[in-house]
């Protein structure tokens, strides 16, 4: 949510520069990721590539919030991208933004990497190396329940940060106190992450009566095959299994960026302030916990009775329905008006409200069906 209210609210930015970093910045840095994280578990064990990567995100959040944002107005080429701006088409609108706020863009792209990085990533293949195939169809929906009864309460605490601008004295920055606060949960919560997995390292995964301690002894022992990175990509593009796999993430990627751009363009026009914004998100992410806790309960029934099939099914079927419904009130806006008068509101937040709706459910869908679905898949692996 951070990450969005930066970006979208900056100086002459918006939700059309969202594409633009995903594409030019997340992409590139994914794949020096994968690169660097390939030759990090070459050389340590998984236990400690899991304190390497986690530790650097958690002091640039720090120094992101104490360091770097108050010091953005020298910090930000505001003067050289003006002049920029004057000699380029209007079409370089949206890169010159993320050079003008270069290090929103920077934060942007490093709060997505972390929760690739630290959820999906690390947290699933920790989960993967841990539990056996007929073991994650009953415990993978529910892995997931405690990190969405946190997002309630992360949503709550977002939304306390952002109304906190009415207790402070005229000339404070509102936002930069606020956003010190979050980045101080997001540390703090990263500390108690670390601390959990150390507990598990040292006392969990050592006890005959949790793990089988034998087998884990001979799959330390077992050697990997160790590729290099050219060595590795001609090997994933030589998998059917892993390409129907990336075929399958990037498919939910494409549509539901689709929808979150044109929804969170119409959320800036409704919010333009950073922490009315956020105040609003804050809601939103309450609401999508709340969502994906009933969806997970369901979730579990789905997998029992009819298989990972329709299971992987649900969301991109969630996201045709709801995105159908949200692009009817954008495309034929004759109809909108009369709606909205009906629902005692504006068209535009009857837009924002009916994009809110549709991206909780493709979002409660997703963490709740899709995301096991995918890790499922990888167990084979």
């Amino acid at each position: 949510d951070t990450k969005d209210v930066l970006m979208i609210t900056a100086p002459k930015s918006g939700a059309e520069v969202i594409p633009f970093i995903k594409t030019y910045v997340n992409l590139p840095t994914a794949i020096l990721f994968t690169i660097l994280y390939g030759k990090t578990t070459d050389r340590f064990e998984q236990k400690h590539v899991f304190y390497i990567f986690t530790i650097p995100f958690l002091l640039f959040f720090a120094a992101f919030a104490w360091t770097i944002y108050p010091n953005v107005g020298w910090l930000h080429p505001h003067g050289l991208v003006d002049s920029l701006a004057t000699m380029l088409p209007a079409g370089f609108s949206a890169p010159l933004a993320i050079v003008r706020n270069w290090s929103f863009a920077v934060f942007y792209t490093l709060a997505e990497m972390w929760g690739s990085v630290v959820v999906s990533l690390l947290f699933w293949g920790f989960a993967n190396e841990v539990t056996t195939v007929d073991e994650a169809k009953k415990y993978y929906p529910l892995f997931g329940m405690g990190a969405n009864v946190a997002l309630i309460f992360s949503g709550q605490y977002v939304k306390w940060v952002s109304k906190m601008r009415g207790s402070l004295p005229p000339g404070v920055d509102a936002w930069g106190v606020s956003l010190k606060y979050l980045m101080g949960g997001v540390c703090a919560s990263g500390l108690a992450l670390i601390g959990t997995f150390k507990y598990m390292q040292d006392n969990v995964l050592t006890d005959p009566n949790c793990v089988d301690v034998n087998k884990r002894a001979a799959a330390k022992k077992k050697k990997k095959v160790r590729m290099s990175t050219g060595e590795s990509f001609k090997f994933l593009l030589n998998s059917k299994y892993i390409r129907d796999l990336a075929t399958l993430v990037i498919g939910y990627g494409m549509c539901i960026n689709i929808v979150e751009v044109s929804w969170k363009a119409k959320l800036k026009a409704a919010f333009p302030d950073p922490n009315a914004y956020s105040s609003f998100m804050g809601n939103f992410s309450s609401a999508t916990g709340a969502a994906t806790l009933v969806m997970m309960l369901l979730g579990r029934k789905i997998f029992r009775k009819f298989g990972w099939g329709v299971a992987a099914l649900v969301t991109p079927a969630m996201i045709g329905v709801t995105g159908i419904a949200f692009f009817a009130l954008t495309l034929f806006p004759g109809i909108v008006g009369p709606l909205a008068t009906a629902f005692g509101t504006s068209p535009l937040m009857l837009a924002v409200i009916v994009g809110a709706i549709q991206n909780i459910m493709s979002k409660s869908s997703k963490y709740s069906l899709f995301d096991p679905c995918k890790e499922m898949a990888y167990i084979p692996l």
